[in-house]
């Protein structure tokens, strides 16, 4: 025993006289027992590199390649899901102000589907009418849901809203994995329906609905 334990702090000495202590500064590479992929051979993009006929390592896709990703049109123009644009980020490029508004034009159609999205996704929890009084809570599984119709929520440019549905907030997870970026704006517009629906009044409508209303 007395002999394995010398051995042993001897080993320890060694050990440590090669590797240093956890914390310890060095300006060698540190020593990969287990290198978990973290050094890996690879090609650095729009370097020279013998391994293609062309001599260059970022290559065309091959013919017939399926692309995994279509763009979108906003406001007449293709957008990809990977560009950094406010339509997939809510902020204005450049900053990290959020957009005021959704970069979609609002129509029936669009808050059709953000109806349809926002009662799949967001009224389990949120509520049909975006109380916070949905399913979850009445089960005892989420304490506290945001009210979509607190003033803060109200006042939240629509940029916001789209980040927290996307990346989640406090006790409400990331729906971005699940929700397609239009379908998230579409809910956005229809939350902005339901807050206009206890918001609005008559002044808002036009004369000709205003005159029917009356009756």
């Amino acid at each position: 025993m007395r002999y394995f334990l010398l051995i042993l702090g001897v080993c320890m000495l060694v050990v440590m006289g090669i590797a240093g202590k956890r914390g310890d500064k060095s300006r060698k590479p540190p020593i990969y027992i287990f290198p978990d992929m973290k050094r890996q051979l690879k090609l650095r993009p729009q370097t020279a590199n013998s391994f293609f006929a062309n001599g260059l390592s970022s290559q065309l896709p091959p013919p017939g390649t399926v692309a995994q990703s279509k763009p979108m049109n906003v406001g007449g123009k293709e957008v990809y899901p990977f560009e950094d644009v406010p339509v997939n980020t809510g902020r204005i490029p450049g900053t990290t102000n959020f957009v005021e508004l959704t970069p979609f034009p609002v129509t029936a159609q669009l808050l059709a589907r953000g109806q349809q999205r926002f009662t799949i996704y967001c009224a389990p929890c949120h509520g049909a009418t975006g109380e916070g009084k949905g399913i979850t809570q009445k089960i005892g599984a989420m304490a506290v849901v945001g009210n979509l119709h607190d003033k803060r929520m109200v006042e939240m440019p629509d940029g916001e809203v789209f980040n927290t549905i996307s990346n989640g907030k406090t006790l409400m997870g990331a729906y971005g994995p699940q929700i397609p970026v239009e379908d998230r704006w579409a809910i956005i517009a229809y939350v902005r329906a339901l807050q206009l629906s206890r918001l609005g009044s008559a002044d808002d409508l036009s004369p000709e609905l205003r005159a029917n209303l009356k009756k």
